[in-house]
């Protein structure tokens, strides 16, 4: 099968060169959720259910075609190395974790030995000081040595009182106090700023910004995480954000898709439920994340929300209707999705993780994140293993969503080089400056 898929991916790219087709990056379109034919079975299937490099950057120098000769197919490094990799090391990029304490152990060192995880998710127990955050970051990327595919390594930098950076850092302030000032120009300076304090680590995706409405005052988890109550100033303001950390070469995560704001309960411990429509939702809570996939957003958090006007029988985070059919094809979005933590209340109240992950995948999701718990992760990948072996994740849907995260890797140029360390002192100067011309100093 994999020779034959190789070979239908030559053809197929040849076509898409002789038709003069283009397009932007992160355009890996994805694979039909429901296909559960085994591998043997998708021989025939149209290009729909297998990897589209359509709207791949073949631009930049290398592999381009000589004018007049449409046999040659451009460079695609992303794919090519799709193609090396075995299916426990695909599977193994779908997952993204967290890990106990604040050095690396035996149960990381397995986690990437054993089952190739794709990347880490840090919190604040695992962040003691920046000598200790550096060495931790650092020695993960050497464990990760006899893996073929650089790690992500993410963190919730939001700014307020969802921060993990060192307390040698001087504090961001809220969105919502960033919001007050309605300036893109700060926001996006704002984004530099949490740009460089993560680069500066090594680190390379960041959990935000929040493009939440923060609609709802009782609600008990967005509040002043978000930009305010308007669509049109989080719209701008996220926007500016996410440039900011983006032009740091660092992967900025829009969330919670497709709007927290107006909720009443916690996903962390309960499963909300937000009786809105869709007429309301394009209204309202879309408005942010439509204009930030227009404005080439890479990566997508899918919030554990049960939205039973849309999908009465799954929360968004796994609903092929709230994944595939409104965000990928009514907004447009081609990238990569993430799931919240599965190991939330939302999730484990109610759900078995395992099956929630592999519906998560099947839905049009690419990653998993499970955040705590070194059990539950096991579980979670184990599952998906299970589900690729029996055919219910078919080979042309894991290829799809594997391949999406190697082009997004690719593009920032990830590796797991040693980082040398932020400059606490001149990052600390530069806000200090920013917050001060501002107004927003204490």
């Amino acid at each position: 099968m994999k020779r034959i898929w190789q070979i239908s991916m030559t053809l197929m790219l040849a076509g898409i060169l002789t038709a003069g087709c283009g397009g932007g990056t992160n355009e890996a379109k994805p694979s039909e959720p429901e296909t559960g034919k085994s591998s043997n079975q998708n021989t025939n299937q149209d290009s729909n259910s297998s990897v589209n490099t359509g709207g791949s950057d073949t631009s930049s120098g290398t592999g381009e075609t000589e004018p007049g000769d449409v046999n040659k197919v451009p460079s695609d490094p992303a794919l090519e190395q799709l193609n090396k990799l075995s299916t426990e090391e695909k599977i193994g990029q779908l997952v993204l974790v967290g890990m106990d304490g604040t050095t690396s152990s035996e149960a990381t060192k397995e986690l990437l030995e054993k089952y190739h995880v794709g990347g880490f998710i840090f919190y604040k127990n695992n962040i003691e000081n920046t000598k200790q955050a550096l060495k931790l970051f650092n020695d993960l990327k050497q464990d990760n040595q006899s893996n073929p595919v650089p790690l992500w390594m993410s963190v919730d930098e939001e700014g307020g009182r969802v921060s993990r950076m060192p307390k040698d850092f001087v504090k961001i302030p809220t969105s919502q106090a960033i919001g007050k000032k309605d300036s893109p120009e700060l926001s996006k300076e704002i984004g530099g700023i949490l740009g460089r304090e993560l680069s500066g680590f090594g680190l390379n995706m960041d959990f935000a910004p929040v493009l939440d409405i923060n609609s709802n005052p009782q609600n008990p988890v967005i509040g002043d995480r978000s930009f305010g109550n308007k669509a049109d100033l989080v719209s701008r303001l996220g926007l500016a954000t996410m440039e900011g950390i983006k032009e740091e070469k660092v992967v900025p995560v829009v969330k919670h898709f497709p709007g927290h704001g107006d909720t009443s309960v916690d996903s962390h411990i309960g499963l909300p439920v937000v009786n809105h429509d869709l007429s309301r939702l394009r209204k309202m809570e879309l408005v942010p994340f439509k204009d930030a996939i227009e404005d080439k957003a890479d990566v997508v958090m899918i919030a554990h929300l049960l939205m039973p006007k849309i999908d009465p029988d799954h929360p968004a985070s796994f609903s092929k209707k709230v994944i595939t059919d409104l965000l990928r094809n009514e907004l447009g979005f081609q990238g990569v999705v993430i799931s919240d933590d599965m190991t939330m209340g939302a999730i484990e109240e109610n759900y078995d993780i395992g099956k929630a992950s592999v519906s998560a995948i099947l839905a049009g999701g690419n990653i998993i994140l499970v955040g705590h718990d070194y059990g539950k992760e096991k579980m979670a990948i184990n599952a998906l293993k299970n589900a690729v072996k029996d055919g219910t994740i078919s080979e042309d849907v894991l290829n799809n969503r594997v391949y999406a995260i190697l082009k997004l890797k690719h593009s920032y140029g990830l590796s797991d080089k040693s980082a040398a360390g932020p400059d606490v002192q001149s990052i600390n100067a530069d806000l200090k400056s920013l917050l001060k011309k501002n107004g927003l100093q204490k």
